[in-house]
């Protein structure tokens, strides 16, 4: 309901001169909105970095008496990193509470806890406040909001202060709350698949399926970010304009990891669960690859045939020395409306024979004589030799996947063994966490 709203105001045929105003607005103003240029910091503990990180891990979070889901996800987060992974980041934390003496006590609690990485300045806790006149995303005085529209009003504030503090600090901006946990080794992987798509386009890189938790930004579009956030009225959601931002900038699908890094752990409060959506992790069984044939113009040796790959058994297709062009195309029997596909390279203990630069592409308009589609678009590059991704279709599509193509982006003088292509066309949601 949240999506189709935004929609309608953005659609400039459907909307007020009002509305239309204001989107004018938002595409002209500078990169900073009067209330974040304005906006007042107070550093609680630790200090910006020396030098410009990789990555800004932010977290904002509403203080709640007699909790300690915040200390829990940030002993979760240093955890799951070792040491050489935190050289690499920052983690800044934003805490707003308007209680003074729980506030101070927090900032005790994680100077405490988390000594180690505040001297080695990888963890920073502010607080932050909008300057100027309210923005029309939150609260005036004279206003008398709905318990959700406060919440809403409250948290987006929370979050543009957060990403305007964090536009400088780094490279790339991940989004946590501060009730996840966190999967060992999170950074590398982030790390490595953030290596395979720099050069492609790409607005938000999604690596959970939770509402907020794991949305990667490219810390340029921040600035952007915040202020859209407060460009909407006092109830419209955070989640659902996270959701929207890509839009802007022409990225029409989610681009969203199979494999989450990050989890929701403890119960939301009574009125954050009446205002806000359960965070329900997707769960996949058995991949159910449909009827296809498989195509390919690497080398086939011997008996051992492209079908191997997508078989779904401990058979693989190896071939040897693949050139830049080189193809295997899965060419569906009946296009599908696919949710999810993973590419395996490499064997599966040592990691040899991987593919080393490749990317896997969608096909749609099937061909007569099962020939490959008309086109193609991608789903994204392959890292580390695999590649586990959702597929996504733009809104109201009712065009069906015809084909999976692995294309090799750069020649390599080893065999290649391409052990397991798999399909998913069906997935169920799990209860909510906690």
């Amino acid at each position: 309901e949240e999506k189709k709203k935004i929609l309608w105001q953005l659609n400039q045929q459907q909307i007020s001169p009002e509305i239309k105003n204001r989107l004018q607005a938002f595409k002209d103003m500078q990169k900073t909105s009067q209330g974040l240029q304005r906006a007042k910091y107070k550093l609680l503990a630790g200090g910006p970095p020396h030098k410009k990180k990789l990555l800004t891990v932010g977290v904002s979070s509403a203080l709640h008496p007699h909790e300690s889901r915040l200390l829990d996800t940030l002993r979760s987060l240093f955890q799951a990193s070792s040491g050489p992974e935190l050289d690499r980041v920052m983690v800044l934390v934003s805490l707003s509470d308007s209680d003074p003496e729980r506030l101070s006590q927090t900032v005790a609690n994680i100077s405490d806890l988390f000594r180690t990485h505040i001297e080695a300045r990888q963890l920073l806790v502010v607080q932050g406040q909008l300057g100027g006149p309210p923005p029309l995303g939150t609260l005036r005085p004279e206003d008398r909001p709905s318990p959700c529209e406060a919440l809403y009003s409250a948290q987006k504030a929370d979050h543009a202060l957060l990403m305007n503090f964090a536009a400088n600090l780094s490279e790339y901006f991940l989004m946590l709350d501060d009730q996840v946990r966190c999967m060992p080794k999170f950074i590398s992987s982030i790390y490595q698949t953030l290596s395979a798509w720099k050069e492609l386009p790409w607005v938000t890189l999604e690596f959970s399926s939770l509402s907020f938790a794991g949305k990667v930004f490219r810390s340029s579009d921040l600035p952007r970010l915040a202020s859209f956030l407060l460009v909407f009225p006092k109830d419209t959601p955070t989640h659902s304009l996270l959701s929207e931002f890509p839009l802007l900038l022409a990225q029409n699908t989610p681009i969203r990891f199979g494999s989450s890094v990050f989890y929701h752990v403890g119960n939301r409060s009574g009125q954050e669960s009446a205002c806000f959506p359960a965070d329900k992790e997707k769960v996949f069984g058995e991949p159910d690859n449909p009827t296809a044939s498989v195509r390919t113009d690497m080398v086939v040796l011997s008996t051992n045939t492209p079908q191997y790959a997508y078989t779904l058994n401990r058979e693989s297709f190896a071939t040897l020395s693949p050139v830049r062009g080189n193809h295997l195309t899965v060419i569906l029997e009946e296009p599908q409306k696919v949710v999810r596909i993973e590419v395996l390279t490499g064997s599966d203990k040592e990691s040899k024979y991987q593919l080393q630069q490749g990317r896997v592409e969608l096909g749609y308009g099937p061909l007569e004589d099962l020939g490959g589609c008309a086109r193609y678009t991608l789903l994204g590059p392959v890292v580390e030799g695999r590649l586990d991704q959702m597929v996504s279709y733009e809104e109201d599509s009712l065009e069906a996947l015809g084909c999976i193509r692995l294309l090799v982006l750069e020649a390599q003088e080893s065999w290649l063994l391409i052990r397991q292509i798999s399909v998913w066309t069906t997935e169920y949601e799990e209860e909510e966490e906690g």
